[in-house]
């Protein structure tokens, strides 16, 4: 079954086609400035050129649902509903942090904990088991300080994202291991959304929204009296 991926969360814009579990094509650029409403349809034509197939031939749209960027996220969930409708087919959606751990499992870690880099000393996160991937502490936005997963003390951690970087600089915590290459990617959902498609946990495409986590804060504008 062929299936369309995309994950628009972070800095990275990813889209990768699948047959299954076989990843047929990636297409994915991380980016300092968010790219996604540029590249993301650019690289499902590359992505589907790439895996020599046409659109009428994808059977499911799986989305990394976030959390993560709010514009990225919106961005990526509308064109991912835009596929479905089109195509008539179903959605799947995956947390972006799940995704993360995939390449580090039964990799002698107790510990995984993905970090998606928020304004500040935020950052966007989850605990989870090294070996099985089993969530351990659900997803939520935390502000790192030194006492940050103290808990967690004496097992052998890795901290995997963009938001490692300032985890590292921050926290008082040994026998850790931070990668900050790792972004949330489309070549990660695979796996999930195979295991989604066979148990058809699905989607409602006409009420789905992503996972925000947080409200989006814009910046207001003066209005002419304080002017």
């Amino acid at each position: 079954m062929k299936i369309l991926h995309i994950e628009t969360s972070s800095r990275n814009c990813s889209v990768a086609i699948s047959d299954g579990e076989e990843l047929l094509c990636l297409c994915e650029e991380v980016s300092e400035n968010y790219k996604q409403s540029e590249s993301l349809h650019t690289f499902v034509e590359w992505a589907i050129e790439g895996a020599e197939i046409s659109l009428k031939d994808i059977e499911a749209v799986s989305l990394g649902k976030g959390p993560g960027s709010y514009t990225g996220l919106r961005i990526g969930a509308a064109s991912a509903k835009g596929f479905c409708y089109g195509l008539k087919v179903p959605l799947i959606a995956v947390n972006s942090l799940e995704t993360m751990i995939e390449p580090f499992l039964g990799q002698n870690y107790d510990i995984i904990i993905p970090l998606i880099d928020a304004r500040r000393m935020e950052v966007y996160c989850a605990v989870y088991d090294g070996n099985s991937g089993k969530m351990i502490s659900e997803t939520e936005a935390k502000i790192l300080d030194e006492q940050s997963f103290k808990e967690l003390e004496g097992k052998k951690i890795l901290f995997v994202g963009d938001g490692a970087k300032k985890a590292q600089e921050i926290l008082q915590i040994s026998n850790a291991d931070f990668n900050q290459e790792v972004y949330p990617s489309a070549k990660y959902l695979i796996k999930k959304s195979v295991e989604k498609l066979n148990r058809q946990d699905f989607e409602d495409v006409a009420y789905f929204e992503p996972f925000y986590l947080k409200d989006f804060h814009g910046v207001k504008k003066k209005s002419s009296e304080n002017l």
